[in-house]
């Protein structure tokens, strides 16, 4: 089957090990306690009913798979700024500033720590190519969605194996992020050095298991259009299509610039041209009629079908082939982040700085949402306000790193300038921005480590 007809039952058989992986995550604990989405477990149960394990999938079903995540993926990033109100920069940087020069050395530094690992390590006794060393921030800081979008990206640029050690490496992040998150948190207790937290009261029931009792339900979407002119749903996404299409004609012009940009990716011009569209909304006085929630909805969707399909298809021979130098390479990532948290999170944040570095952690190693996950087991009711400077912080660094325009074309640039001098230029970003921590007073190079 191929066609649109082959793309309509994928998506319908996706959705049932989607339901199934909901199911698991409702009744195993063990899965609650790793807090894994529904998708991820998904993706995994139909990547072993594949053809690498047992076999009992239809080959159209791979197949189509297999694409999905590339056009998906601009649905998720064209609706990051679409519905949210636009701060101005000194907002953003009074409030933000602090996590956003934080952030941007720990995202940086996956880099810097990565290409360094590479060229001394990995190049040498495995021969993978430099480009091996972008995995890393794709994976962590990007996640499944990211590394879904670089797949053809690494594809063209003789990488086939990237986007399978990408999915693999987003995996390992999530993972990584909420056991040795959960490690951190108990450790910083042990310290006193949280403020807020209650420890009795813990994490809810229904956020392990996903299902959330009545009286605890909420409304997911508000609409702002008539029923009777069109569906609200199908008003919001006409937007998100006008952010692609403008994504898709700004990547025609980008790739007229160069060759080397015939393979530029489009969803980081997808979430710019959104941004775009927010700020002509906001001027031609119409963003009220646009719903954060229900943008949040369609991207939820897409996000879901994009990570299940994704880890589903992900091609196993590849990642076996380079099973050591990937496990270095984790290691070496997982080491940097942690090294971050307990070294220097303490002596880069003016107040609340496991609060923020351990949101930032989670964030940097998972996703933004296992990020406010942690943070919401360390400050329950939101009094150190971290989840505002976050989302300030995230406003600058998205468009960048963790899928922005630099993740985009880190690999074009490490085959630009060299892999000495990437890591030369990684170094160098990483020194200007703790020297502007330090210029604008948040660095305390001796802090106390008590209780804030």
């Amino acid at each position: 089957m191929s066609g649109i007809a082959g793309f309509f039952f994928s998506i319908c058989i996706i959705c049932l090990f989607l339901l199934l992986g909901t199911i698991l995550r409702a009744k195993i604990k063990f899965l609650q306690s790793l807090f894994l989405p529904s998708s991820i477990i998904a993706g995994f149960i139909a990547l072993m009913c594949g053809p690498y394990i047992l076999n009992i999938l239809p080959e159209w079903t791979m197949h189509t798979w297999n694409q999905i995540p590339g056009f998906f993926i601009n649905i998720v990033f064209a609706t990051l700024f679409l519905g949210v109100s636009i701060p101005g920069f000194r907002e953003i940087w009074k409030r933000g500033g602090p996590m956003l020069c934080f952030g941007t050395i720990m995202g940086i530094g996956q880099y810097f720590i990565a290409l360094l690992v590479v060229v001394l390590i990995l190049a040498p006794i495995f021969n993978v190519p430099h480009i091996f060393a972008c995995i890393l921030e794709i994976g962590f800081s990007g996640g499944h969605g990211t590394a879904a979008g670089m797949a053809e990206l690494f594809t063209k640029l003789g990488f086939p194996a990237g986007g399978a050690l990408g999915q693999v490496s987003a995996t390992v992040g999530i993972i990584y992020a909420v056991v040795m998150g959960i490690i951190l948190i108990n450790i910083a207790i042990r310290n006193s050095n949280i403020k807020y937290l209650d420890k009795n009261k813990g994490i809810p029931k229904h956020k392990k298991t996903g299902l959330i009792p009545k009286e605890k339900r909420y409304s997911i979407a508000t609409a702002t259009v008539s029923t009777e002119t069109i569906e609200p749903l199908t008003f919001h996404f006409a937007i998100i299509a006008i952010a692609i299409l403008i994504g898709w004609l700004m990547l025609y012009l980008l790739k007229m610039t160069s060759p080397i940009m015939s393979s530029f990716p489009l969803f980081p011009l997808a979430m710019i041209a959104g941004l775009f569209v927010q700020k002509f909304c906001i001027k031609i006085k119409v963003s009220t009629y646009l719903d954060k929630n229900l943008f949040d909805r369609i991207m939820g969707f897409a996000l879901d079908i994009l990570v299940a399909s994704a880890i589903a298809s992900i091609n196993l021979d590849l990642f076996v082939q380079n099973l050591w130098p990937f496990a270095i390479l984790m290691f070496a990532g997982m080491i940097w982040l942690f090294f971050m948290v307990v070294f220097i999170a303490p002596k880069m944040f003016p107040e609340f700085w496991f609060e923020r570095s351990i949101t930032e952690f989670g964030m940097q190693s998972g996703v933004t949402a296992i990020g406010l996950l942690l943070l919401r087991i360390v400050d329950p009711s939101y009094k150190t306000g971290t989840a505002e400077a976050f989302g300030l912080k995230q406003m600058i660094y998205e468009p960048l790193l963790g899928g922005g325009l630099i993740t985009a074309l880190s690999p074009f640039f490490i085959i630009k300038f060299g892999t000495w001098n990437s890591i030369i230029i990684c170094g160098v970003i990483m020194i200007i921005f703790f020297f502007i921590s330090v210029l604008n007073g948040w660095t305390n190079f001796f802090p106390k480590r008590t209780r804030q």
